[in-house]
């Protein structure tokens, strides 16, 4: 395999950053829905055990791809986007951008670095 070397590394902080506000997008849609733990662990098809750890901030054995799976689950729409750095930036970052449902207008992005 033939590793690109200008490609940045995320450090596991910001991985784990990336899955927190992952996870707590997750949590809110669960909690806008009524779903209980074990509806949700159906839905994902996890156990609900799983489901527990995820919300009590236990998801390190959850990848990136999981967690955005289960947004699909929940019937959200994931996009991928990349954009060109910004010559201002010191690094490229990797963000989460958090578009409000129809009842607001705000676009939010969290970043991390």
């Amino acid at each position: 395999m033939i590793e690109d070397s200008t490609v940045a590394k995320t450090a596991p902080a910001d991985d784990h950053l990336l899955k927190a506000q992952l996870v707590r997008k997750i949590e809110s849609l669960l909690r806008e829905r009524g779903l209980k733990q074990v509806q949700a662990a159906e839905l994902f098809g996890v156990k609900q055990p799983d489901v527990s750890k995820l919300l009590h901030g236990d998801f390190r054995q959850f990848s990136l791809e999981r967690l955005l799976r289960f947004l699909v689950a929940l019937g959200q729409d994931v996009e991928i986007v990349v954009t060109p750095q910004r010559e201002s930036a010191k690094a490229a970052t990797l963000s989460v951008a958090r578009l409000e449902t129809p009842k607001g207008n705000c676009n939010e992005r969290r970043r991390a670095h």
